[in-house]
This record gives structure tokens, C-alpha cells and sequence, in this order.
């Protein structure tokens, strides 16, 4: 027990979770979810789905959600880094269309819980990234939605992202600092803005 350490973000529903690193000369060890720690710390959600996934420099996943069978999300990177985000969509909430991001690495080994009601994205930052992520439903074909990356009225600042905004999700235009390309899937960058996305009822 007691071997996490859990930071509740600026916006209702987002945690940020540190695990304890028993680490010497050989190399560490780390308990990488915990049930009773969870529950500890006032987490008491249930995962049905462990997923992983491998992305390459400048790829940009998001930012994603499913309609009618929400999912919360505990994610982390073993390989690599990301800049993780997730906005609130939950109609009844005061920070509804706000958004907060954190990053995650190979190395600092933080971990961020999302609760259902929420658009999801990361960006790349490494040559490679190898993501983690447990869910708390199952993933629906065809319950799929999601929200413009670059929507002005949200306004993330993405880490390391240059360019401008066209006035749709293109990547078209937009960069890291050292010059690799944004990448995105085709549907990725026909999502809309904030104002013409789902909300939840949840709050």
C-alpha cells in the first residue's frame, strides 16, 4: 500500500499518478497499477481492456472518444514521450471546452487518468513512442467520435508544435521545433470544432 502518489489536475476528473521506482545499480522495479492503491487513493474505477500502441515522431492521435459507451483511460508511455491531453466534454461541467496536458515519458514513468466525458489525444515528441493504456469499456465500432486537435476556441499548446491555424484540422503547415513533420490520420484531420462536437451528459 502507499506505493503511488495521485495529483488531482485543474479540471475535475484528471489525475496525474506517480509510482513509487525501487531502482538500484541493475536496473528498477515498479508496481505499474495497484487495485488498492487505486481504491486508497479514492479511484475506484474497474478496467476491462489493457491496449498499446507504437507511433513514430510528430504523430499526433486525437483527439478521440466514444459516444455512448464513454471510456476513462489510465495511460503511460514505457518507451519514448508524448504530450498527453484530454479536454472536458461533459455538458454540465463548469470547465466544459477546457483542456489540460501533461507529458509523459519513458522516464519521469507518470501515468494520467482520464474519467469518461472526455476527448483524448497525444503527440509524439520522441523518435518513437510505445503507449499504454487501460480502459473501463470495451472499444464499439461505430461509437466513435472526435474533436478538432487545433480547435482556436479550446486553444491547446501543444508541446514543441509550430504553425498556424487554417481554420481546419489539417496538419498542413504545422511542425516540431526541429523540423519534423506533424502527421496525422486522414481522419484525424477532418474533425470539427468544439462547438460542433458531442457532449456528455455525464458531469
Amino acid at each position: 500500500m502507499g506505493q503511488i502518489k495521485v495529483t488531482k489536475c485543474p479540471i475535475e476528473g484528471l489525475y496525474v499518478i506517480e509510482p513509487t521506482v525501487h531502482g538500484d545499480s541493475r536496473g528498477y522495479f515498479m508496481e505499474t497499477y495497484n487495485q488498492n492503491d487505486m481504491y486508497e487513493a479514492g479511484l475506484d474505477m474497474a478496467f476491462v481492456q489493457d491496449n498499446q500502441s507504437m507511433s513514430t515522431k510528430g504523430v499526433l492521435r486525437g483527439l478521440h472518444f466514444q459516444k455512448q459507451y464513454p471510456q476513462g483511460k489510465l495511460v503511460r508511455v514505457i518507451k519514448g514521450a508524448v504530450f498527453d491531453v484530454a479536454v472536458d466534454l461533459r455538458s454540465g461541467s463548469k470547465t466544459y471546452g477546457k483542456w489540460y496536458g501533461v507529458e509523459l515519458t519513458e522516464e519521469n514513468k507518470k501515468q494520467f487518468y482520464i474519467s469518461e466525458g472526455f476527448a483524448h489525444g497525444f503527440l509524439v515528441l520522441s523518435d518513437i513512442a510505445e503507449f499504454c493504456y487501460k480502459v473501463t469499456d470495451f472499444y464499439h465500432p461505430g461509437d466513435e467520435g472526435g474533436l478538432a486537435w487545433n480547435d482556436p476556441e479550446i486553444g491547446i499548446e501543444w508541446s514543441q508544435l509550430v504553425g498556424e491555424y487554417l481554420g481546419t484540422a489539417s496538419a498542413e503547415g504545422y511542425h516540431l521545433e526541429d523540423g519534423a513533420k506533424l502527421n496525422l490520420s486522414d481522419k484525424d484531420q477532418r474533425w470539427l470544432g468544439l462547438k460542433y462536437t458531442f457532449k456528455f451528459s455525464v458531469v
